[in-house]
């Protein structure tokens, strides 16, 4: 029903802006006084201004009404209002591991999985005091 709902008030608001759109402004009697056309026959001789604001009007309504029925819904939402809310329910609904409940953090060991250390391609840190061969002294200020 809210994806119907949704749906509407887009819909809504997308017609009542070509709707608006379409409308004459308030300086178009201007253009038709400078030698402008009529009003067109397509919505009759009384002109489009009459249907057209008719409509918008009608649009606009439902478009509140639609707002109201939506603010309603969501404001009578049952279950979690947020995001958060939501995970604190899923996580209180969950079951901690019983298995993890009968040990006692400070009594678990945690086995290695080699008994051997592992060989590295990272070399070994090296000391300050150590001096390379493959690294040249600092130069010095006279040359």
């Amino acid at each position: 029903m809210d994806i119907i709902l949704l749906v509407l008030h887009v819909v809504l608001a997308l017609g009542i802006i070509s709707l608006v759109l379409l409308q004459k402004g308030a300086g178009a009697n201007a253009g038709a006084v400078l030698g402008g056309g009529g009003a067109g026959s397509v919505f009759g001789a009384s002109g489009s201004s009459n249907f057209l604001s008719k409509t918008t009007a009608l649009l606009a309504t439902a478009f509140f009404i639609n707002s109201m029925v939506l603010a309603y819904m969501a404001s009578n939402r049952e279950g979690p209002a947020t995001v958060v809310d939501e995970i604190e329910q899923v996580q209180q609904i969950q079951p901690a591991d019983p298995v993890m409940q009968e040990l006692d953090p400070n009594e678990v060991e945690v086995p290695m999985p080699f008994s051997e250390p592992l060989e590295s391609d990272v070399p070994p840190p090296v000391d300050e005091g150590s001096v390379d061969a493959d690294v040249p002294p600092p130069a010095s200020g006279t040359q």
